[in-house]
């Protein structure tokens, strides 16, 4: 059973921008396709800046609809 379902299938070109981006902030050197040969370290900062990003979004998106 996957976890990993887009809920809004027209999303999965822009998550993969996302994806791409967050990777490069934190310096990780992502190719499009199947990355198996990153550490568990490299993934999980990558995530991380992707949550770190979402977070700061929805703040800001509270701070200007009031």
């Amino acid at each position: 059973m996957s976890y990993n379902k887009i809920v809004v299938p027209e999303a999965k070109a822009a998550l993969e921008q996302f994806k791409m981006e967050a990777a490069s902030e934190v310096g990780v050197n992502l190719k499009q396709g199947y990355n198996g040969e990153l550490t568990s370290k490299q993934a999980g900062s990558i995530g991380g800046q992707m949550v770190k990003k979402m977070i700061e979004k929805y703040e800001n998106d509270i701070k200007s609809s009031k």
